[in-house]
Formats: C-alpha cells, sequence, structure tokens
C-alpha cells in the first residue's frame, strides 16, 4: 500500500532529504518539517548546506549550530498554524567530532591531545567525507535525546548526494588501515617516529617526506594517528550504530529532483544505491514542475493573435505590431515545456517502485525565500502534488 507523504511525517522518526545540488532540496526539507510540525509533532530540521535559503525560508537570519525555534505566529500569519513546534539548526562538523573525542578517548588527557593536535584540527574540518559521517552522528545523537518526534535532515550539497551512506565504513577503514598500524608501531613504543621500526620501503618514503616537511610534521601525524587509533574501538561501534539506526523501520529517505532529463537519472542512481542498502524510501518530490498556461477554458484551442490580443485589451495592456504573434509562440513553447517536463517525469515514474509515490511541485514565480512561498511548497506536498 502506497504511503502519502502526509502519512509518512505523521509516523516516522526520521525523514533524510536526498538529491543533487541545484534540485529545490533544501527548500523541500524545511517544507516537509514545516508539514509535520502543523500536524502537531515536534520537528527538527538539521542541515549541513551553508547555503542562507533555509535560514530565510524558515523566517531567520542565519542559521546556527544552536537549536532556535521558530516563532509559531509566522507562520499562522501565512495560514498555516503549527499544532506542534518547529525547531532549525546547523551541523557545525568539528564541534560534533569534538564530541566524539571527548566521549570516546580513554582519558580526558589523552582527549585534550588530540584536540590540541594541528592536524586534527584540518581532519576534522576539511578531510573528504567528515561532514557527512558527522551528520550522521548528530542525526543519532539528536533521535536519542528523545526531545523532537521527527528529525528532518537536509543532505550535503556533494556531487554524489548519498556519500553519507558509505561515510561509516570509510571512516573504520581508515582507523584500521595499514599505514596507522606503520605509524602507531613506530611511534608507540619512544613516543617519537622510530622509522627503524618500519618495513625499508616505508622507511624510504617517510625520510623523504621528512626532508620536504620536516621532522616535526611527521611527528604531529604520529601522535595524531596514535591518539585516533585511541578511540578506535569506540568509533567502530558508533559507526555501526549509526548505520543500525538508518536502516531502522522509522527512518525514510525523500528523493529530491527536478524534471530535467538529467536529473531524472541522478536520483534513479541515488534510488538504485538506497535500495541495494536496503534503506527505505518514502517518496520522490520532483520541483519546477513545469504546467501547461491556461487559456481560461477547458479544453480550449491554442490561442490566436486575434485572442491574444483581445484578451491584453481586457486586461488594459494594449499590444503593439509583432507582440500577439510572440505571444502565441510563447504559448507554444510553454505548451511544448510542460510536455517534455511531462514525459521525463512519466519515466521515473515508470522506473521506480509503484509503491513510493512521486509528487510533482510546479514551478513557482520565484524563490523560496520567506514563509508564505514556502507555505505554499507545503500544500503542495501535502495535497500530494499537482
Amino acid at each position: 500500500m502506497t504511503e502519502s507523504l502526509e502519512q509518512i511525517l505523521t509516523s516516522r522518526r526520521i525523514v533524510v532529504a536526498v538529491g543533487a545540488g541545484g534540485v529545490g532540496k533544501t527548500t523541500t526539507a524545511a517544507a516537509l518539517g514545516v508539514a509535520a510540525a502543523a500536524h502537531g509533532r515536534r520537528v527538527l530540521c538539521l542541515t549541513v548546506d551553508p547555503a542562507r535559503r533555509l535560514a530565510q525560508a524558515l523566517g531567520l537570519e542565519r542559521m546556527s549550530s544552536e537549536e532556535q525555534v521558530i516563532d509559531p505566529a509566522r507562520f499562522a500569519a501565512t495560514g498555516l498554524p503549527l499544532r506542534g513546534s518547529l525547531s532549525a539548526m546547523m551541523l557545525d562538523t568539528k564541534r560534533t567530532f569534538d564530541e566524539l573525542v571527548l566521549k570516546y578517548s580513554s582519558t580526558p588527557e589523552r582527549a585534550k591531545k588530540l584536540l590540541g593536535n594541528k592536524l586534527y584540527q584540518y581532519v576534522s574540518t576539511s578531510l573528504a567525507g567528515t561532514q557527512e559521517y558527522m551528520a550522521m552522528e548528530k542525526l543519532v545523537a539528536v533521535d536519542r535525546e528523545g526531545r523532537f518526534d521527527l528529525i528532518v535532515l537536509d543532505t550535503p550539497p556533494t556531487a554524489n548526494a548519498l556519500d553519507f551512506l558509505d561515510a561509516p565504513d570509510r571512516l573504520v577503514e581508515a582507523l584500521d588501515s595499514q599505514t596507522m598500524r606503520w605509524f602507531i608501531q613506530a611511534f608507540e613504543s619512544t613516543g617519537k617516529v622510530s622509522l627503524n621500526l618500519l618495513a625499508r620501503s616505508a622507511s624510504v618514503i617517510l625520510r623523504g617526506l621528512g626532508r620536504i616537511t620536516g621532522g616535526g610534521f611527521l611527528e604531529s601525524m604520529a601522535e595524531f594517528i596514535t591518539e585516533l587509533n585511541d578511540l578506535f574501538g569506540g568509533f567502530r561501534q558508533r559507526a555501526q550504530e549509526v548505520e543500525g539506526v538508518l536502516r531502522g523501520p522509522g527512518v525514510t529517505f525523500v528523493l529530491v529532483t527536478s524534471p530535467a532529463p538529467m536529473s531524472i537519472q541522478e536520483v534513479l542512481f541515488f534510488n538504485d544505491r538506497l535500495e541495494q542498502a536496503k534503506l527505505a524510501r518514502g517518496a520522490f518530490v520532483v520541483n519546477r514542475f513545469r504546467l501547461p498556461p491556461q487559456t481560461g477554458q477547458t479544453g480550449a484551442a491554442a490561442p490566436t493573435e486575434a485572442v491574444a490580443s483581445a484578451a491584453a485589451a481586457l486586461r488594459g495592456l494594449p499590444l503593439t505590431n509583432g507582440e500577439p504573434a510572440r505571444l502565441v509562440r510563447a504559448y507554444g513553447d510553454a505548451v511544448r515545456l510542460a510536455a517534455l517536463d511531462d514525459l521525463h517525469v512519466r519515466s521515473l515514474t515508470r522506473a521506480v517502485s509503484t509503491n513510493v509515490p512521486v509528487v510533482r511541485v510546479p514551478e513557482l514565480a520565484g524563490d523560496v525565500h520567506d514563509l508564505a512561498a514556502l507555505g505554499n511548497v507545503v500544500r503542495v506536498l501535502m495535497a500530494g502534488g499537482v
């Protein structure tokens, strides 16, 4: 049986919005959060996207790493009273990583040593995959606090929108790599890098690296890896827990796309990845779906130049030479573009499970940058699209 988006938002604990950049994923995540709060749920919108659009759409000046409660009176003014509550929060990658270090280090001293390491400062903010993994960490941590009925996660704007699915495994593999073991073996016995303990090939490489970077760099690297290894057991367990939560019955994924053929292909790839990983897909949301222009009469033929001129005159907009013809051509172009969007979305519908709804959100006159525009998106989503 196919569940509607409304049913999903009132029955799940976690909704993860995924999709390539530029398809309206952040706006969709915000709209889903508003819809759930309107149904009486306590909702947190958690974003890892540094863009300000979500903040603007929710009526905030800026997003913060602290939870911000959205004033319900702002929504009531747009005709969307919130029977529940809505909070918004931006992920602070380094802060989340720091919290894990403090939690899993064997002693406070070792935690302090790692947090002060120069390489850690880089890894905790810039290493590939760190942001994706910490997003999952924060998601699980907030979920287990039990203060929210629903968490809506707006995933990172990466080239591969599903990088976070591999992040736990990548972290464990990095901590358990041969390179890690080399450094730990060379450093632990004396507290300094002993190249004599390493294989000859590794020693040659590291001596060369030391001449370029200086011995202090190798010492910092070895110290960083050794202290990080102290956390390995905790990180491995945590990564497994994160993966387990994503496969739980209270979690579902909403895949966001546009009608463009490339976007459709990308979202089908994401769908296949989720299916292979046995992760639940709740719905597809197709943003910026173009509808055919309205003539004012059901089944009416395409307007002629005379009809276009008369319609413009009724609105006090007299047309000059050539403008009626351009209006007729523009109407024909709009009809063809709408037909193409419909064709592309039908291909998406045929390719996915019949139990996963495809919700079409029409192209709006402008960007969603305030609560009124966001409210319009909410109503379309809850109505099942156009």
